[in-house]
C-alpha cells in the first residue's frame, strides 16, 4: 500500500507557519521524533491515570497540529475526547500509535 505523505506530514502548511525554514522544520521534527510520546501515555491509560493519559495526549495533539502531523493530530483528538469523557478507548489508542510509527517513518523521509 502506497502511503501519501502529505496526509500524514502536510510540510507545505507547516512551512507557512514556521516562516518558510526547512532547516527548522527539520530541527523540530528530529525534537519530535527524539521524544517518547507513547510509552508514558500507555503506561498512564494501563494504570487508569486518565488525568495524566489527557494530559499527555493533549500535549501531542497540540505538538502534532503545529508540526502539521495531520492524521496523528486527527486521532489524538478523538482520543482525548474519548479518554475525557470515559469512553471506550483501546480501538482509538491502537490507531493512535499505528499513526504515530508511520507518521515517524515518513518524517525520517523529510
Amino acid at each position: 500500500m502506497e502511503i501519501n505523505r502529505d496526509e500524514y506530514v502536510d510540510v507545505k502548511d507547516a512551512l507557512k507557519r514556521i516562516g518558510g525554514s526547512m532547516d527548522l522544520y527539520k530541527r523540530l521534527l528530529g525534537q519530535f521524533t527524539g521524544g517518547d510520546h507513547i510509552d508514558p501515555l500507555e503506561e498512564a491509560l494501563n494504570n487508569g491515570s486518565m488525568e495524566d493519559a489527557a494530559r499527555m495526549i493533549h500535549s501531542l495533539k497540540g505538538v502534532a497540529a503545529n508540526l502539521s502531523l495531520v492524521k496523528l493530530c486527527a486521532i489524538a483528538t478523538d482520543l482525548e475526547q474519548k479518554v475525557k469523557n470515559g469512553l471506550e478507548y483501546s480501538d482509538s489508542f491502537a490507531e493512535l500509535k499505528n499513526i504515530y510509527y508511520i507518521t515517524s517513518q515518513q518524517i525520517a523521509e523529510i
